[in-house]
């Protein structure tokens, strides 16, 4: 397989076909919805949460023209099912993200860490999600508790180097910089809050 293309998409509005609508399928429901997509369920049958959720339902086995005005197709039903579907999306050119079953996907969704406006994922190209899991913990385990401030000082950045025309390769080095800065500050003020501390310690 070729290397895959990360790539975040804004689903803000535009319809999204979910085949399948057992517990898998709602869980996918919860990160559509979450992304602001305008979901339609296509199954049989469905799980009560997919029913309470508020999202069009239609109670039914897939047809192809189900697919139609969609932006993207997530299968989580069985695989002679997300078959079907796939071969439906590819003449329609959609790509379809198919729940633990990579033959029948063309696009997969890795382990997400969301922090502070910053949103990490990590993909095995749907081999072994478990892993991917994993993954996902750890980089949550190593990222600054501080992130929402690198946030902060990384838009300001952005608005003083687009205003001075500074150059892409340049902003990487800059913007450590100004990192660098907010410790410094930070160790400063700490460091001016504790002398009056110990000055009034080592008064008689």
């Amino acid at each position: 397989m070729p290397d895959l293309l990360p790539l975040f998409l804004n689903l803000r509005g535009r319809r999204v076909v979910l085949v399948g609508a057992g517990p898998v399928g709602a869980s996918k429901l919860t990160q559509l919805t979450a992304a602001g997509a305008d979901v339609v369920v296509v199954a049989p049958e469905v799980h009560p949460s997919i029913v309470e959720s508020g999202v069009t339902v239609v109670m039914r086995e897939f047809t192809e023209t189900d697919l139609d005005g969609a932006w993207l197709v997530v299968a989580a039903a069985p695989p002679a099912i997300n078959r079907t579907v796939a071969v439906a999306a590819e003449a329609r050119r959609l790509l379809v993200n198919a729940v633990d079953d990579p033959p029948n996907a063309s696009a997969y969704l890795g382990g997400v860490v969301r922090r502070d406006g910053v949103t990490v994922a990590i993909s095995t190209s749907g081999a072994a999600p478990a892993l991917a899991g994993l993954f996902r913990e750890a980089i949550d385990a190593v990222l600054p508790h501080d992130l929402k401030e690198w946030m902060t000082v990384a838009r300001e950045e952005r608005v003083k180097w687009r205003r001075d025309g500074i150059p892409m390769e340049e902003r990487r080095p800059l913007l450590l910089q100004a990192l660098n800065r907010l410790y410094a500050e930070r160790a400063a003020a700490a460091s001016a809050a504790a002398t009056p501390a110990a000055a009034r310690q080592g008064t008689p």
